[in-house]
């Protein structure tokens, strides 16, 4: 009984071996195969896995801006509708054709600005008009000045600064009793005239006013 049990699994032995290969090779013929990449894709891939390998950069900071210097002090400096010009530093201007009508406030072309200091008691104004090619200042003068509370005294000083036409008068006002003195100045700058008035309580307070204004005075030309 041994020995035909011996005999039995040896001649198993071929068989099982021959059935056992057929089943693997039967398994692997069934089995999914994996997808031919095209030689475009796989040349894409190992572009995109390269780049994504590589140190990024580290990025340039941006420039830091930082104030250019300013000529002069922007103390006491009213600086709008393309001209400054200088003004106690406890004053501060504001548009009076906004004032009056917000829808029509000053421009380049025309304007008029005051300032008023309630603890000095200075009043201050500041008007302009376009007037290509016109030279004498004369005509913004006589704008400026009210016929019937300003009246000119003395003679009317003329000079030339930095190739404008200045001229200047003192003058009273009776336009409130807390400030009878005052000056008046007008002068061309580029293509439009310009005009200056101040009311104070004492005669000798105007000039310097003016000299003030007019030393510290550009406009875009």
């Amino acid at each position: 009984m041994g020995l035909f049990h011996y005999n039995f699994r040896m001649k198993r032995s071929p068989l099982l071996s021959l059935t056992l290969s057929l089943l693997l090779l039967s398994l692997s013929a069934c089995a999914p195969k994996a997808p031919t990449l095209s030689p475009q894709i796989v040349i894409q891939q190992s572009v995109a896995e390269t780049l994504a390998a590589l140190p990024t950069a580290t990025q340039v900071p941006f420039p830091t801006p930082y104030p250019t210097p300013t000529p002069m002090s922007l103390a006491g400096l009213f600086c709008e509708y393309q001209f400054c010009i200088g003004h106690p530093a406890d004053l501060a201007f504001f548009d009076l054709n906004a004032q009056k009508n917000p829808t029509a406030p000053s421009s380049y072309n025309q304007g008029i600005i005051t300032a008023f200091n309630i603890t000095t008691h200075i009043f201050l104004q500041v008007m302009w008009q376009s007037a290509p090619g016109a030279t004498d200042p004369q005509p913004m003068l006589e704008t400026i000045l009210d016929d019937a509370q300003d009246a000119a005294q003395g003679n009317k000083e003329i000079k030339l600064v930095r190739n404008m036409n200045v001229v200047y008068t003192a003058i009273t006002s009776t336009a409130t009793a807390l400030l009878p003195y005052g000056g008046a100045g007008a002068w061309n700058c580029g293509d439009r005239l310009f005009a200056w008035k101040a009311y104070a309580p004492e005669a000798a307070s105007a000039g310097p006013l003016f000299e003030e204004a007019i030393a510290r005075f550009t406009c875009g030309q």
